[in-house]
Parts: C-alpha cells; structure tokens; sequence
C-alpha cells in the first residue's frame, strides 16, 4: 500500500468516528445524553492518533514537497495550520468532557455546539486534505519521491482499526460496535 493509501485509510478510519460523534450531536439536540466515557476515549483518540501518528507522517512528507510548487505550497501551510487548531479543538472538548464526568455544570447547548464544531472541523480539514492536498501531491511527485519517502516516514499501526489493537482500545472498539449497533436500530 502507497502513502497516500494509507493515509487515505486513516481518513476513511477516522471518518468513521467523527460520524459516530455527528449522531452523538444529532441525539444531544434531540435531548439525549450520550454515554460520556465512550464519548471522551473517542475524542481523545481521534485526538491522540492524530498527533501521534497520523500528522507527523503528514507533516514530514509535507515538508519533502515544500517548495516545488507555490499552490501546493499554499495547501501546506493551510494544513499546517488546520493541525493546529485541530489540536485545540480537541484538547478543549477532551477538557470540557471530563469536567462533565466530574460533574462540573456546563449548559448541555454549549457543549453540544463545541462537540460538532470539532466534528465539523475535522471533516471539512479531512475533505481538503483529500480533495486538494492529496490531488496535488500525486501531480508532482514522481515514483522515486514516493519510494524514498516510504523509507524516511515513520511507521505507525493504528491501535484501533489496525490489525495489532492495542489493549486500551480494544474494549473501546467494542463499545463503539455496540454502540452503533444501539443507535443504528433505533435509528
């Protein structure tokens, strides 16, 4: 599997859990109240694998095509900054569910708009970097680019989806399958 193929993957992964968040808005403006544990290890580890794993493999095969092209150039830097105010986003989320598991009082409205900005986020910067990112990379890097690439990025197995889940996220896993089941049929 190429780069852009597995990154394409972890999208696809990652997609999967920002639209199990979406229903989770959906339910919350309805007035259900989700299960906020379940809710918390799904946002930190869209979180956590994205900081970890799946944007320092971005940002150093972005940074190996810095340069060749201005509107790629442009992307970049666009991404770069999405990073970071992903990384925020989550970080405030991640803050404001575990003050509502230690019963801190925040209005339910509040919560429930900053869970779908992040969700909103993350999809629309899912979106660029596939449709316009990905589009660019693949018009101007040769065959050598990619296979010196794939010996200088790190490797990560996803600890969710990947074939080796990691112990932490296997009942987390669990829990999400079950949880979607729930929601699919009484949906």
């Amino acid at each position: 599997m190429d780069i852009l193929s597995e990154l394409h993957q972890d999208h696809v992964n990652l997609s999967r859990l920002l639209e199990i968040l979406d229903r989770k808005v959906d339910r919350l403006r309805a007035g259900n109240h989700p299960d906020f544990s379940l809710m918390a290890e799904v946002v930190s580890y869209v979180g956590s694998y994205a900081d970890q794993h799946h944007h320092p493999r971005e940002d150093k095969m972005y940074a190996f095509f810095q340069g060749r092209d201005d509107e790629l150039d442009k992307a970049l830097s666009r991404c770069e900054e999405e990073h970071k105010q992903l990384k925020q986003l989550s970080t405030h989320l991640e803050e404001s569910i575990d003050g509502i598991l230690n019963d801190v009082v925040m209005p339910m409205d509040r919560f429930t708009d900053q869970l779908d900005e992040f969700v909103q986020a993350e999809k629309r910067h899912l979106d660029f970097e596939e449709q316009e990112i990905f589009r660019l990379l693949r018009s101007h890097a040769s065959e050598a680019d990619w296979q010196q690439l794939d010996q200088q990025l790190p490797r990560s197995e996803d600890p969710l989806f990947g074939e080796k889940q990691a112990d932490e996220y296997r009942a987390l896993y669990k829990a999400l399958m079950e949880d979607m089941n729930r929601t699919d049929s009484a949906g």
